[in-house]
């Protein structure tokens, strides 16, 4: 397995001391951790890219050596080149498997991906959220906690602006009373996309192993099961097709 986590890192850049102090490394770096542990066979590789590295750390031999590509964004969207974008949509729809987390709804590449703004309802009031499991029998809610109890997380609340998802596979419930499609899978071209909201940054989230448990379920599932295929094949046409 090829994973490749990146996040935009401008919290950590910025010295955002809240964010520091639950991720010192980065958030990139503890979902890293937390993925080795599940993938730490001979040939396994998990590697971490960020905003600020030259093309964000995605260049086009990166990506053609990820099977699974991770994202974290929150508010630096508007930073990510549009020519990376482009790179990482192509990897998709050929196969490439992308799990989106958090406010990583917002991000271009998700947003060109389902084809909507992503939208939904927020308040950050450290509030404990309850993860329930919709679909015991898919591959990435086995052995996950039923339900996944986070003491305090930012609140997620309908209405979402996806497209209906293929699988709907967790929904959250809040303090406030709110609910949310907290886990939702999507195919695009060849490749599978999962998007999970569980891991505002001024919380210690993605140190907790039932979190690290469904990332790397989400990994396993959405990992290509066949050769990478480019979908933006041109079609030229014989000319006798039209009588020359």
């Amino acid at each position: 397995m090829r994973i490749t986590v990146w996040n935009e890192n401008e919290h950590e850049s910025r010295g955002d001391q809240v964010v520091l102090g639950h991720y010192p490394d980065g958030i990139h770096s503890a979902i890293a951790d937390g993925l080795r542990a599940s993938f730490s066979a001979e040939g396994d590789v998990v590697r971490t890219a960020t905003l600020q590295e030259p093309e964000h750390g995605l260049t086009e031999a990166v990506l053609e050596g990820t099977d699974v590509l991770l994202w974290w964004g929150h508010i630096a969207h508007p930073e990510v080149s549009d020519e990376v974008v482009e790179r990482v949509h192509r990897h998709v729809l050929a196969g490439m498997g992308l799990l989106v987390l958090h406010s990583g709804h917002y991000s271009k590449i998700f947003q060109r991906l389902l084809g909507s703004t992503a939208s939904l309802l927020w308040r950050n009031a450290a509030e404990r959220e309850l993860v329930w499991t919709i679909d015991h029998t898919h591959p990435i809610t086995q052995g996950v906690p039923d339900p996944i109890v986070i003491p305090e997380q930012e609140m997620y609340g309908e209405p979402f602006d996806i497209p209906v998802p293929d699988e709907l596979l967790f929904v959250s419930s809040f303090a406030g009373g709110e609910v949310f499609r907290s886990g939702v899978t999507y195919t695009r071209g060849l490749g599978r996309i999962f998007y999970f909201s569980p891991g505002d940054q001024e919380y210690p989230v993605y140190h907790r192993p039932d979190i690290q448990r469904v990332l790397a379920n989400g990994v396993r599932w959405a990992a290509p099961t066949q050769p990478r295929r480019d979908q933006e094949a041109i079609h030229k046409p014989d000319a006798g097709w039209f009588g020359a």
